[in-house]
């Protein structure tokens, strides 16, 4: 029988790559040949692991990008960012032997080039990954549209609408020329909508977040696969560094403040919290490898680090303010860690409104941040039992997530 061939392909932050490598690895330990495609910069992360990996170009210019964290702008700028990379995609497919059964395991932005790789290699099969609930289109509660939560009350015709208008001003005008131009050079037909095109390119559509977080909606698309967090730590063993120990145990347990490491535009987010743990008496931890977002001296209760694992320092900390982005939420789901989360665009929105409706944390929109409304926050959350209580709980549901179902399903798409 052919081999089958596993082409797992992502995009964006380190964020976006460790579940699709969890997953890789989980294909790989199932015996199955696998690849991964992904930023080239993230070669140091797959390398040490042995998986075969072919590297994608990646703009990291775009971090500078002052639309990039805009929370209507942001997605036209991501697109263009990643589309020289996705379009290398299909050439890549399509000089593997013949002889392979091959099955692509992609990140939604990847589907329009995903579909495109069928012209060449009309048996390959096509699973979506999707890595937070935003990712999938729906019209049913919670329905934020961006930054813009819909009341429960609006009906379903008009919230079919009001995605429809979001299509046409935001989404449709940024990707529809260059996937109809790529879609005219294999000699397919133009599509009018995005969402609507790429929702149908899959055979299977995963989700790499429990039921408990989000549960399944009647317009998602089927079939359709739920597992947990793919959390994956590149560094399992990794400890806490002593000077990151030393700091735990001078004082009381400190807040952790992060705006995602990809953020390089986090001065005046860094100012609040700087000024709200003052106000508070709070000792913290700021983690961004951006050291120029800082001010020059830190107070003695506050110590900088470019890095320091999530899964070994929440259990020591008294709560995290962070972005919204999934894999950092999750992180602090798995440790029972009070969050506040200051969403600046992309899935961040739904993700901070998912942690309020679980009870273990709240939110402040990065538009409305000041020192105050991040001082509020923190006083609403950090020390207070009901959200401990909540976080114990929500901790206790977020074991490992279990790939082999999924190993299997994916593998049983050649029958």
């Amino acid at each position: 029988m052919p081999q089958l061939h596993f082409l797992v392909v992502t995009i964006g932050s380190a964020g976006d790559l460790f579940p699709f490598m969890r997953m890789a690895l989980a294909l790989r330990d199932a015996g199955y040949r696998v690849t991964m495609l992904g930023p080239v910069q993230h070669a140091p992360f797959v390398e040490p692991t042995g998986l075969a990996f072919h590297g994608l170009p990646a703009d990291e210019a775009v971090l500078d990008h002052p639309d990039l964290w805009h929370p209507t702008r942001g997605l036209a700028v991501v697109w263009r960012a990643t589309r020289p990379a996705m379009a290398q995609v299909p050439a890549f497919v399509a000089a593997l032997p013949h002889s392979e059964r091959i099955v692509l395991l992609v990140h939604p932005l990847a589907l329009p080039e995903a579909d495109l790789c069928r012209v060449r290699r009309p048996g390959l099969k096509v699973a979506a990954a999707y890595l937070a609930p935003s990712n999938l289109p729906t019209v049913h509660d919670p329905l934020l549209l961006g930054p813009w939560p819909v009341p429960h009350w609006v009906p379903l015709g008009a919230r079919r609408w009001l995605w429809r208008r979001l299509g046409e001003a935001l989404i449709n005008p940024v990707a529809l020329p260059d996937v109809n131009a790529a879609r005219a050079a294999e000699g397919l037909a133009p599509v009018s909508d995005l969402i609507d095109t790429i929702v149908k390119v899959p055979d299977l559509s995963v989700t790499l977040f429990p039921e408990w977080f989000a549960p399944t909606q009647p317009d998602w698309p089927q079939p359709l696969v739920r597992t947990g967090f793919p959390l994956y730590d590149p560094m399992p063993q990794a400890e806490l560094s002593p000077e990151v120990a030393r700091f735990l145990e001078a004082g009381a347990k400190p807040v952790v403040f992060t705006p995602g490491t990809g953020n390089c535009q986090a001065a005046y987010y860094f100012r609040c919290a700087l000024d709200a743990c003052a106000r508070r008496g709070l000792r913290a931890i700021l983690l961004t490898p951006h050291r120029a977002q800082l001010p020059a001296h830190l107070p003695t209760p506050v110590l900088w680090q470019d890095y320091v694992p999530l899964r070994a320092l929440l259990p020591h900390v008294a709560g995290l303010v962070h972005h919204g982005g999934i894999g950092t939420t999750a992180e602090a789901l798995r440790a029972g860690t009070p969050q506040v989360v200051v969403p600046l665009a992309h899935d961040q929105f739904d993700n901070a409104a998912r942690v309020g409706r679980l009870g273990v944390g709240g939110s402040v929109r990065a538009a409305r941040l000041t020192a105050r409304r991040l001082e509020k926050r923190l006083a609403e959350v950090v020390g207070n039992k009901a959200v401990d209580d909540a976080c114990r709980n929500v901790a206790a549901q977020c074991g490992p997530a279990d790939l082999g179902p999924l190993c299997e399903r994916l593998a049983s798409l050649f029958g």
